[in-house]
């Protein structure tokens, strides 16, 4: 045999049973030729690299992501708290915007654009409103999406601009918070009440090639292989899939358009679930609710602190009624299409499975693999019945560090907050769960991903659920095996199998073997995908 490169060392982790103590990785092309004991392989290869302390993984797999929103992101301002941003408090944020604005040579009239801030982490514990955001700039219409992407800010003037006024009501599925004692609207747009919005962040002049390349890098950086584009629109597909015949993409990027209403189609003449230039149109993207966080998540039982202007019953809602949500599960099931729903509350999680049960008396189910994405508050009994249905999980599990302390004294109180990202249950269950960083809502750092699963630590140091743990290995299963079994890539990716897609990343170290409190001091060294290296740490490095 002939390979391009043979990977030669004691701490490769194939995660296929079949291979567990294979010390030897051959790659021709775009395939992995070959996997062994370095004793058994007898055949040739232009690189050969000794991985000595080293580690080598299955390419880790984006299991949910917003490649088109992190693409555009980069050109916000970003409005974040440590460790992503800089914003402590109010005034941080108003200084950063001004700044932004004088940096970028903003002209008046122009819309400035933020992201990522986070009342749950600035000093004041809220969100900016009109007047925070007017004292920055009256000449500009400002919009800053919050960190969880299911709320905005926004000052007089883009309030103005898009027509929200003290007579506009509440949207189906949104609403629009309003200042003490009346009807003018604080500034604060939430769920489908932001759609007005949207133009300003999608721009006319369509994704960048440049800010593409820029973010497919940043997930290379990571190690991640596989990047998802959920809930992007058919425009944003029609551009990505321009990209790619005509400049090509890093990595594959499998794409879930979102559907908002029972008559969406998807574009004629597509074929579902094939790459073309590494593009693949894998499915659709569901979203039934809001965020925890921002506490629009539609929850069985009341938050344990109403956000402002909430009755003590408060518990979210729902972005459709029931009977939409049945008929837009019925038709996608039963024209084959992949799913991918978005439910933070275990209330919209019921939503959910009910809709998948009345589709299973239809005769439309079969092998549907449909992804609750996120699956945050997600109940023992929920969990049973999606195994029984073929309903499988994918967690937002970098909550416990990000937002834990926040969830536990004021979104869902200590007992429920133990709960949030039920792995260990899930596992139990054997479910074949995913994990996620749902970038840019979080930056798709694999590694820390990785390390708030297995520990639970949150930002105060105190570990949130400690029963809900798992092992570093089953925690590498799910942003490898079992992210490629949801999105039906088993086949090719996944594993270090022969015969599979040459995805591959280098560790600085064996995971396996570290303390899973150490695990942050882990680093990708180097990421290949279809063969070919797309980052290298150090320039060789190996």
């Amino acid at each position: 045999m002939q390979a391009d490169r043979l990977w030669l060392g004691e701490h490769i982790i194939s995660l296929d049973e079949a291979q567990a103590g294979a010390t030897a990785v051959a790659v021709k092309g775009e395939k992995i030729l070959w996997v062994g004991r370095r004793e058994d392989w007898t055949g040739a290869a232009d690189e050969i690299t000794e991985l000595g302390g080293k580690a080598l993984l299955p390419g880790f797999i984006d299991a949910h992501g917003h490649l088109s929103f992190s693409a555009r992101a980069a050109r916000a301002a970003n409005v974040a708290s440590p460790p992503v941003g800089a914003v402590i408090s109010i005034a941080s944020l108003q200084e950063v915007l001004r700044s932004h604005i004088g940096e970028r040579g903003i002209a008046p009239g122009e819309w400035v654009l933020g992201v990522s801030y986070d009342d749950s982490l600035i000093e004041e514990r809220r969100h900016p409103n009109r007047d925070d955001l007017d004292a920055v700039s009256g000449k500009h219409p400002i919009v800053l999406m919050h960190v969880s992407g299911h709320l905005a800010a926004t000052n007089s003037l883009a309030l103005q601009r898009v027509g929200v006024t003290a007579a506009a009501p509440d949207p189906p599925g949104g609403h629009i918070r309003r200042q003490p004692g009346g009807q003018e609207p604080d500034g604060v747009l939430e769920e489908t009440a932001m759609a007005p919005l949207f133009p300003a962040f999608v721009g006319s002049g369509g994704l960048a090639v440049e800010d593409i390349k820029a973010a497919l890098d940043t997930y290379a950086s990571q190690g991640v292989t596989t990047v998802q584009d959920g809930a992007a629109n058919l425009a944003d597909y029609e551009r990505l899939a321009e990209i790619a015949a005509r400049e090509g993409l890093s990595l594959d990027v499998t794409l879930y358009p979102r559907a908002v209403s029972t008559d969406f189609q998807l574009p004629a003449g597509v074929a579902v679930g094939a790459y073309r230039n590494r593009l693949k149109l894998a499915g659709v993207k569901l979203i039934l609710d809001g965020s925890p966080q921002g506490k629009t998540a539609y929850l069985s039982q009341p938050y344990f602190v109403p956000p402002s202007g909430q009755p003590a019953d408060y518990r979210g809602y729902p972005t459709f009624p029931q009977e939409t949500v049945d008929a837009l599960v019925a038709g996608f099931a039963g024209a084959g299409l992949p799913m991918l729903v978005h439910c933070n509350g275990d209330a919209a999680a019921d939503m959910l499975l009910d809709a998948v049960e009345r589709a299973g008396r239809l005769g439309t189910l079969g092998d549907h693999r449909t992804v609750m994405i996120h699956a945050q508050t997600v109940r023992e009994d929920q969990l049973e019945r999606m195994a029984a249905l073929g309903v499988l999980p994918s967690f937002f599990s970098a909550h416990s560090f990000y937002w834990g302390d926040w969830h536990r004294d004021s979104v869902l109180g200590p007992q429920r907050a133990a709960r949030i990202s039920p792995a260990n249950s899930a596992l139990q269950q054997g479910l074949a769960f995913s994990l996620h960083n749902d970038a840019p809502v979080v930056p798709p750092d694999m590694v820390r991903l990785l390390w708030a699963t297995v520990n639970r630590i949150t930002r105060s140091g105190q570990v949130l659920g400690p029963e809900q743990r798992i092992s570093v290995l089953d925690a590498l299963r799910a942003i490898t095996v079992h992210a490629a079994y949801q999105t039906f890539e088993e086949c090719c990716k996944g594993t270090l199998t022969a015969g599979k897609q040459a995805d591959l990343v280098v560790l600085s170290r064996n995971p396996l073997l570290m303390s899973p409190e150490d695990l942050m001091e882990l680093e990708v060294v180097e990421t290949i995908a279809r063969g070919t290296s797309v980052f290298a740490a150090v320039a060789n490095e190996l």
